[in-house]
């Protein structure tokens, strides 16, 4: 969606904003004239009241409307000329909504700006999808809409949404969305049975040694190798960790550069453990051991539980336990003086191991093609598009229109059940394939010259028997 060579010059791409996004509940202001009372949450807040009570009552209505139509699903999106509106009911009556700004081409006649909105660039799915994640994010930390107005009336609802999405709104960074933000997935650490087998070891002994913890996460180089949470609450934890926790704690990890080998009184076991949730001196007598709060199982049992993250070298474990226990000076001690050693053995093997595996299968030249690949059954997710994932921005290494694509295929794999392929011509020398087998989907970008559609298709057989060997692709 580059700008002309010629008029590059007057012409400027303005990327998709957030306009708005608020929270409502009919049922809390049903008489006329108390209509400010549904709105427990504004973005942004120095809107006047009357456009606040207009701009909610406009999404009643339309989702009202649309009901009549498909009573079981009701609209999850609007379309206009300046921008799209996303609507979510997470809970019964509680509705989420975003309007985002449509992407703007600025060019210039007689001197003056002249706009042009991109109606068609922004996909449905996965702005729907940013808008389930805000919802699930929130719910990660706070718990429920209803349980909070349960617990502290309308007032203590709205102080905690106030409090969540200020700050969580901030790192919503709309024009990098992309496919990745649909599948919301977990990248996986390849390991050979061995190391696994050493890493399971670990967290029994962790878990016998520490009795209060009820779950524990294991991750490596920002991957994940284990898991004891039910998939879908790892699976915005591991967002959490990957895209907020882990970037704000990054230091250079090796040792003998800053960070200081630490030798502990009895046996002077050396180790690189540190909270990264949690206390920061240990040595200090009246440093605070509090843990970030978490909410999981929601659905039924409704848990909550402190967040114990302790990381050394590439290794990070999450110990989940019950926050009714709250955890003392004495027992992040203890959990130091475990963990810190052993993790820090465990991650050199697995850093060993890795390089190893790394060698024997050879070194990976620039391939002439980068894929996605996505599995519904356990989550996981590989991409070689996207560089690093920062707080603020998922680096796609290729065009934005050839992104689009890849989520247009995804949306027509939504609509069907059966297993299917799409070839799609893109650009110049780029083709894109989109396979979906099962509950897999495996998307290809290959850039090559003068190929035609059997060729493609043997060079997308070659990647599936190199890269994903043991999975069956049906054909």
């Amino acid at each position: 969606m580059a700008a002309a060579a010629g008029s590059a010059g007057q012409e400027k791409q303005l990327a998709p904003t957030l306009l708005s996004f608020f929270i409502y509940n009919p049922k809390l202001g049903p008489k006329e004239g108390e209509e400010e009372k549904k709105i427990l949450f504004y973005h942004p807040n120095e809107v006047e009241k009357n456009e606040k009570i207009r701009n909610v009552g406009l999404c009643e209505a339309i989702v009202q409307f649309t009901r009549t139509f498909s009573p079981t699903k009701p609209a999850k999106s609007l379309h206009t000329q300046k921008n799209r509106q996303f609507f979510h009911e997470p809970e019964e009556n509680f509705w989420m909504v975003m309007v985002v700004r449509n992407p703007i081409i600025e060019k210039h006649k007689d001197g003056k700006p002249v706009y042009e909105y991109q109606e068609e660039e922004l996909l449905d799915k996965v702005y729907s999808s940013v808008l389930q994640q805000c919802y699930s994010m929130y719910k990660l930390f706070n718990g429920t809409f209803l349980k909070a107005m349960e617990d502290g009336g309308v007032k203590g609802l709205k102080e905690r949404l106030e409090k969540f999405f200020h700050r969580y709104l901030q790192t919503l960074h709309l024009q990098s969305c992309d496919l990745l933000d649909v599948f919301c997935g977990i990248s996986f650490f390849p390991l050979d049975k061995m190391t696994y087998l050493k890493i399971q070891s670990f967290i029994n002994r962790m878990e016998e040694s520490l009795n209060i913890v009820k779950y524990t996460a294991f991750l490596y180089n920002d991957q994940l190798i284990w898991s004891g949470l039910e998939q879908d609450d790892m699976r915005i934890l591991y967002k959490y960790l990957t895209t907020s926790l882990f970037p704000r704690h990054m230091e250079p990890e090796l040792a003998g550069r800053d960070s200081p080998i630490r030798a502990e009184m009895p046996g002077n076991l050396q180790h690189y453990g540190r909270f990264l949730t949690g206390p920061l001196n240990l040595n200090d007598p009246e440093t605070k051991c509090r843990f970030p709060k978490i909410f999981v199982n929601t659905d039924d049992t409704y848990e909550e539980l402190h967040l114990i993250v302790y990381k050394a070298m590439s290794a990070a474990v999450c110990f989940m336990i019950d926050a009714s226990i709250p955890p003392t000076l004495e027992f992040c001690r203890k959990l130091d003086s475990i963990v810190g050693p052993q993790l820090t053995v465990l991650a050199s093997d697995i850093c060993e191991q890795y390089n190893i595996n790394k060698r024997i299968s050879g070194a990976e030249k620039e391939p002439q093609f980068k894929f996605i690949y996505f599995n519904h059954m356990n989550l996981a997710e590989k991409s070689t598009i996207h560089m690093r994932k920062t707080p603020s921005v998922s680096l796609a290494s290729v065009h934005p229109d050839l992104m689009k694509i890849l989520g247009d295929i995804n949306s027509d794999f939504s609509r069907v059940d059966e297993d299917e392929e799409i070839i799609v011509k893109a650009m110049s020398d780029y083709w894109v394939v989109g396979k979906k087998s099962d509950q897999r989907e495996l998307y290809v970008i290959l850039n090559q010259k003068n190929v035609n559609l059997i060729e493609v298709n043997e060079e997308v057989k070659k990647l599936c028997a190199t890269q994903f060997n043991n999975i069956f692709f049906l054909d």
